[in-house]
């Protein structure tokens, strides 16, 4: 939809946004980030099987140390991601970024349900696991910058917040997803046929769904704030090399908003769906399907709460909230892993319940605040950049660290320091953080659904700039 400018009968600057394209650009865009996070989801839930079966049989520690190991390198080659495909997007555009990541994730998911076991090959099999998991790491490091650019340069500015909530919405159910099947199948087979060939089916799906997810993603328009940039703007000044030396010379500061930011929400994230599968059996001693239940029941109470939260954000601004998570991660972390250590269903649900509740703070409010950081020319990269600078260092190592920290104290709470330092993390970032609700994403004409909306989003501009 063209923009409507004042040229026109004095019409205002701003674009109209067709509301039915943006209901196809979320839906797409949530359901392809479902997909995604399905295939990358399913590694953590399968992370005790895995170790058996890519790993010598030496002690169990060692052999989840190593997977967690394989599961952290991943995370740290997303930076090279997020420097590849993150300039890429601004330069060709979102949509064609977006369906490249989506057929490179599915290759490397498929490709770990094929590689035999290291009875059969030795260590080839863990070396071609690394490599598979590389792939998947690189891909993911354009796929969350580059859908959350997407939904929010579609959004009216006035809804934005929940629009791009349902990113986090569609990550939560791709994990979910995950987290029943890898629990259906364990409750179908044997112990046996589950090491032996079952834990191949999640990986091997991948086929099928990247094609899905790249059919929805070749459906999409690109976005009307990409649309209306001048073609200068995407030739030379967007070009990789420069467009990394403008990301880091020029815009800096919210560079490590952005990182700080992104470490309290994905340092929460990875310690709810990573890692408590792991430590609810390997510390607490459930059973590793009623742990899966488990984290599966907490993800799926919070699951609706993310849109509510992101549509409230809309009403009272993104900052109260992720305020709110960070305050709570540094008063409630201990707490809650004392709950859970008390052992009991409840007391354990309880625990998950609260860790559930404070990262839905975050992934409520974080796709429609990361891209309000950035201008247009420069979103795509510098999101991606900084949300996987800081995933790599933070976020993706969490399980393993948390492990490490737990088999050399003996302390089943000292998980939740590594929450703690999250929020003090979080709450100084969003100090530093100027309120983007409601406002124009920057170097973007105000964004509404209609006309009327359009005047008055372009009169609050006004007011604002004087």
């Amino acid at each position: 939809m063209p923009p409507a400018g004042k040229g026109r009968g004095g019409e205002p600057e701003a674009t109209i946004v067709d509301e039915r394209e943006v209901r196809r650009a979320v839906a797409a865009a949530a359901l392809g980030n479902t997909v995604e996070w399905f295939d990358f989801g399913v590694y953590s839930y399968l992370v005790v099987i895995i170790s058996q079966v890519f790993f010598p049989p030496t002690s169990s520690t060692a052999q989840l140390l190593s997977t967690f190991a394989t599961f952290a390198v991943a995370f740290l080659v997303r930076p090279l991601g997020g420097f590849f495909f993150g300039p890429l997007g601004d330069r060709i555009g979102r949509r064609t970024v977006l369906a490249i990541t989506m057929g490179t994730m599915a290759l490397g998911t498929l490709s770990i349900g094929l590689i035999p076991s290291y009875a059969t090959i030795g260590v080839w099999a863990p070396a071609l696991l690394l490599v598979a998991r590389l792939v998947q790491g690189f891909s993911t490091g354009g796929e969350y910058g580059g859908a959350a650019t997407f939904v929010a340069e579609h959004s009216p500015d006035r809804r934005r917040g929940f629009t791009t909530s349902w990113l986090e919405f569609g990550t939560l159910v791709g994990y979910s997803s995950g987290a029943a099947l890898v629990i259906a199948l364990t409750l179908a087979l044997t112990p046996q046929d589950l090491v032996a060939w079952g834990w191949r089916i999640p990986f091997l799906l991948a086929g099928p769904l990247g094609v899905i997810g790249l059919y929805l993603r070749f459906r999409l328009r690109e976005t009307p704030a990409y649309r209306e940039s001048s073609s200068s703007e995407r030739s030379g000044a967007a070009a990789t090399w420069r467009s990394l030396r403008t990301i880091f010379g020029e815009h800096w500061r919210p560079m490590l908003v952005c990182i700080g930011l992104v470490l309290a929400f994905n340092v929460t994230n990875y310690v709810l769906t990573a890692y408590m599968p792991t430590y609810l059996s390997a510390v607490l001693g459930f059973q590793h399907t009623s742990a899966l239940v488990l984290v599966l029941v907490a993800m799926l109470v919070v699951l609706g709460l993310i849109v509510v939260l992101g549509n409230f954000s809309d009403r009272i601004g993104r900052l109260p909230i992720a305020g709110l998570g960070s305050i709570a991660l540094i008063v409630l972390s201990f707490p809650a892993f004392l709950l859970m250590g008390v052992g009991s269903i409840p007391a354990v649900l309880g625990g998950l319940l609260v860790i559930g509740l404070m990262l839905i703070c975050f992934s409520s409010t974080m796709p429609s605040t990361l891209p309000a950081l950035f201008p247009t020319e420069v979103r795509y990269g510098a999101v991606s950049v900084g949300f996987n600078i800081s995933v790599a260092l933070f976020g993706g190592t969490t399980p393993l660290v948390a492990e490490a920290l737990v088999a050399a104290t003996g302390m089943p709470t000292v998980p939740a320091f590594l929450l703690v330092v999250a929020g003090v993390v979080g709450l100084l970032a969003v100090w530093s953080t100027r309120e983007p609700a409601g406002r124009a994403l920057p170097g973007a004409e105000p964004t509404a659904t209609d006309r009327a909306e359009a005047r008055e989003r372009v009169e609050e501009e006004r007011d604002e700039e004087q």
